[in-house]
């Protein structure tokens, strides 16, 4: 029968070499595939492997967000439950989701829209700087990419993770099309739990850069 009855500690370092035992061949930097190997460990997926983009200062600029203290805004409850506020605290950054808000509300009935799009907008005075955590909404990344496009809104990343069906995977790859410093993947795969996986993999860094 399997030892189960293992303690935390245990358990994660015997994840962490399974992972790195049965990972595809691979070309990321050691950085990036820090994430990339949080996410597999989030999921136990690894398709990320293959399927995970990057821009080319994404981590750089989300390092320093985080060390700076940004506010990272979330899609979802779930994201924002899923972040380490732990592991954020020594800098002074912080979570939001904004989905329960009144005036979230209220927008989005007066504006006819979801209210993760709604959230975006309320949010918008406040994205200078900050990171915007996608994991489930793809109305939430599109809107925000209408801000980014029309010089409204200068996030310093976005993590656009959205999951599903319908315009999850054109979402990501209208991220991927831009000079905004992302974090995202091919295809309809995402969700709140990876999302978050992949702030809790860069506050791990910033403790030790």
């Amino acid at each position: 029968m399997t030892d189960w009855n293992l303690p935390p500690q245990e358990i994660e370092r015997l994840s962490w070499g399974i992972i790195e035992a049965e990972a595809p061949p691979h070309a990321w930097p050691p950085q990036a595939w820090r994430i990339i190997r949080r996410m597999i460990h989030t999921t136990a997926d690894f398709d990320w492997v293959e399927s995970v983009r990057m821009h080319p200062q994404a981590i750089a600029s989300g390092l320093a967000a985080l060390k700076a203290g940004a506010t990272v805004f979330t899609d979802t409850r779930m994201a924002q439950a899923g972040i380490s506020q732990r592991r954020l605290a020594p800098f002074g950054a912080r979570v939001r989701c904004l989905m329960d808000d009144p005036q979230v509300a209220r927008l989005a009935v007066e504006r006819g829209t979801t209210r993760a799009l709604a959230a975006v907008d309320l949010a918008l005075p406040e994205l200078e700087g900050a990171i915007y955590v996608v994991g489930n909404a793809p109305t939430a990344l599109y809107r925000l990419l209408q801000h980014v496009r029309a010089g409204q809104a200068q996030p310093a990343l976005v993590v656009g993770l959205p999951v599903g069906f319908v315009n999850a995977a054109e979402a990501k790859a209208a991220l991927a099309a831009t000079s905004q410093p992302f974090i995202t993947a091919v295809g309809r795969k995402g969700g709140s739990a990876v999302a978050a996986s992949v702030i809790n993999a860069l506050a791990e860094l910033c403790g030790e850069v």
